[in-house]
């Protein structure tokens, strides 16, 4: 499977129509605008590795993680939406994008991944 079709496989790990619905029980930081937005971000990261092609170096890769957890960080510090769980969905839908463009998360944020490099959440 190439790299642009693990991308889109990757979001399968999407966790932003669990997170709607928390804001049908009561989670008012959950608006479907909010949702929307954190969407976008990883919608976009995607976008955007899927475009560098399979030759790329880590260097260009990183780059775009590093903007899209950014991103997630003044969202978060708008909305105050990512809390322990979503900390995790964000990590791991992180992982499994780097894993779709051969980076090991293993070897970023201390065994963490990329998100842990930059994340304030």
């Amino acid at each position: 499977m190439n790299n642009q079709k693990k991308l889109q496989e990757a979001k399968k790990a999407y966790p932003f129509a669990r997170w709607r619905k928390a804001y049908d029980h009561g989670l008012e930081m959950y608006t479907p605008e909010n949702c929307d937005k954190m969407q976008k971000i990883f919608d976009d990261l995607i976008d955007n590795l899927s475009k560098l092609g399979e030759n790329t170096s880590n260097e260009e890769k990183i780059q775009l993680f590093e903007s899209a957890i950014e991103a997630t960080n003044d969202l978060d510090g708008e909305t105050g939406m990512v809390e322990t769980g979503e900390r995790e969905d964000l990590c791991e839908l992180t992982n499994v994008i780097s894993l779709a463009v051969g980076l090991n998360p293993n070897d970023y944020g201390g065994g963490e991944g990329l998100a842990s490099e930059w994340r304030d959440w």
